[in-house]
């Protein structure tokens, strides 16, 4: 049995100072594979796999092994890397499932700004460490950098870093709305544009003459309705509170009330601070107030050549001009006061319609404030309400001007679809003619229905394949026997991957269904697309393998001891590589005649394929 792979915890790793170099050593900011690569992938108790570390190379890494082995499961570790759905079906016995990812990313990469603003730190070697770990009972927690982050957060990186092509994304493009899709984006950014500008149009469209039906159809029900809030409003507006009002009221109300007990306490402290009391202390007068008190100390410290007395001498001085200051202001507050009843009932009156409104109308606490916001909302909600012939007329012309806006942006979407669609066919069909399909005729059907249109335009799309000469054109997913579809599907991914601007693709056993001829330009074309991205392929065609920059190999073995299966992920290279292309080939590693022709792959592959 092979040794099993593993390497140190990457999540353990401290994170390096900010700044830090952002490329890995030996690999250049500037590489040729993309805006970045993924080196190291470490999954533990995923499936079948216990504990496995990938060292992904650039270029096409292939992984292979026999059915059943766990080869998808490297799949489904990216997949949850980079944000995707977390199954705790496939959490091993022990309960807990990881997964480890390092990124080597270029300084100007988006991904690093987006990385900072969660917290995220480069490592000691400038890569950016991701990590994923779920339960069996279903959490699930993500790491960026050496900080706890939302998985949302690793998902919107994965917009720029990763996309994945397999089987299930073969039988989503076989459906009309997919392949409509699938021509807009081939369409560009500018039709993609438009179409947004479609979208929204369309939706104010349907916002209006939903509305339009609805005043029509309950315009009794709505009028009844408008007067209530009216009469609130007339209400509200008799009374014409002020924000703030009823807290002010309270705080007259207060005054007032309690007016001879404040006048009195005023007075008594003024009196104590300035009063003309006179009294006798040691047979002489003095005034008992404070200010005389403490002028009569500073006077007796003043007069000290001590450094420290001379200090408090000022500090008293300083009180005496505060407690002045206290003394006028009490003077003012007593000459200020309002004892008049009569104000005093006006205050309590205006209170109380006051209070009447906020109960009414307000919520608890809100006072006044729920007031004057209900009234506001009342007064929207009456626009919404208004079932005048006026008001019919005028929504009726917004709803006809918006639907002539439909109608013209419907049109140049649909222009811009037919534009795109013989292009699109023709990159499909030189695909095509590579995989062993060289008589196979692809085009679109585009029916335009501007009478009815629909959120995504005016047009029905339909992928049609006429498969030889001679045979009708029909829609693919009709026309076309599995492998066709197979290879039909491959082709509108590899025209998109082309284009992708995501260093990370992953392929995940697209090739089924295919062979011969057809299987070694796969291997050709993900070849050919591994020259600017970083490519993963999960494959059982040895065509496609030897095409392989890093060949892992996936092999499953019996743990006697512990009465499980375990997993092993191994590269392979020299004659190990020649071993298990033959065994892809013959289904016998040791097979003279199968490694003869895994050679010959190997040669072929190394002639045409970069």
């Amino acid at each position: 049995m092979p040794a099993r792979t593993t390497t140190p915890d990457l999540a353990a790793v401290p994170p390096a100072p900010a700044g830090a170099a952002s490329a890995a050593a030996g690999e250049p900011a500037n590489s040729p594979h993309g805006p970045g690569r993924l080196t190291e992938l470490r999954i533990r108790g995923l499936g079948a796999i216990e504990d496995a570390t990938l060292e992904l190379g650039p270029g096409l890494t292939v992984v292979t092994g026999e059915t059943g082995a766990g080869k998808t499961m490297v799949v489904t570790g990216l997949t949850l890397l980079f944000g995707g759905r977390a199954d705790p079906g496939r959490v091993r016995a022990n309960g807990r499932a990881g997964v480890e990812g390092r990124l080597v990313l270029p300084a100007g990469s988006p991904v690093w700004e987006r990385a900072a603003e969660a917290g995220a730190e480069p490592d000691d070697d400038g890569s950016l460490i991701l990590a994923r770990t779920v339960s069996a009972e279903g959490r699930s927690r993500a790491h960026l950098g050496g900080r706890s982050v939302p998985v949302g957060v690793i998902a919107e990186l994965a917009e720029g870093l990763l996309a994945v092509h397999g089987q299930t994304d073969q039988l989503r493009l076989s459906r009309p709305a997919e392949q409509r899709r699938a021509l807009d984006r081939y369409a560009g950014a500018a039709h993609l544009e438009l179409l947004d500008r479609y979208r929204q149009a369309f939706h104010h469209w349907r916002q209006l003459a939903t509305d339009l039906d609805r005043r029509r159809s309950q315009a009794r029900e709505l009028a009844q309705a408008a007067d209530l809030l009216r009469l609130g409003l007339d209400e509200i507006s008799a009374v014409a509170p002020e924000p703030g009002e009823d807290e002010a009221l309270d705080t007259q109300a207060k005054r007032l009330g309690d007016a001879d007990a404040l006048r009195a306490a005023a007075d008594e402290a003024r009196l104590s601070l300035v009063g003309d009391v006179t009294g006798d202390l040691g047979g002489g007068e003095f005034e008992r107030d404070a200010t005389a008190a403490l002028a009569v100390a500073e006077r007796a410290l003043a007069g000290s050549d001590d450094p420290t007395l001379v200090l408090l001498a000022q500090d008293i001085a300083d009180a005496v001009a505060v407690v002045s200051d206290v003394s006028v202001q009490l003077a003012g507050y007593v000459a200020d006061l309002d004892a008049d009843p009569g104000r005093l009932a006006e205050v309590l009156d205006r209170r109380a319609v006051i209070t009447a409104l906020i109960r009414k109308y307000a919520g608890p606490g809100e006072g006044v404030a729920g007031v004057l916001g209900w009234a506001e909302d009342a007064r929207d909600r009456l626009a919404e309400l208004d079932v005048s012939d006026e008001a019919l007329e005028t929504l009726a012309a917004a709803r006809d001007a918006a639907r002539a806006e439909v109608a013209e942006l419907g049109e140049r979407v649909s222009a811009g679809r037919r534009a795109a669609a013989d292009g699109f066919a023709a990159e499909v069909g030189r695909e095509l003619a590579g995989l062993a399909m060289k008589s196979a005729q692809v085009s679109f059907s585009v029916a335009c229905d501007p009478d009815n249109p629909g959120p995504d335009g005016i047009d029905e799309v339909v992928l049609l394949l006429a498969a030889h000469p001679g045979a009708p054109a029909r829609p693919v997913h009709r026309g076309a026997s599995g492998g066709e579809l197979s290879r039909v599907m491959l082709a509108i991914e590899v025209v998109f991957a082309g284009a992708d601007p995501v260093p990370l693709m992953v392929f995940d056993e697209v090739d089924a269904g295919v062979g011969g001829q057809a299987a070694g330009e796969i291997g050709r074309r993900l070849a050919r697309l591994a020259a600017d991205h970083q490519v993963v392929v999960v494959t059982h065609l040895a065509q496609v393998a030897a095409y392989a920059d890093t060949h892992l190999v996936v092999d499953k073995s019996p743990d006697t001891a512990a009465g499980v299966t375990a997993t092993d992920i191994r590269a392979v290279a020299g004659e190990d590589r020649v071993r298990e292309l033959a065994r892809m080939l013959s289904g016998l590693a040791d097979s003279d005649t199968g490694q003869a022709h895994a050679r010959e792959l190997l040669a072929v592959a190394a002639a045409t394929g970069h």
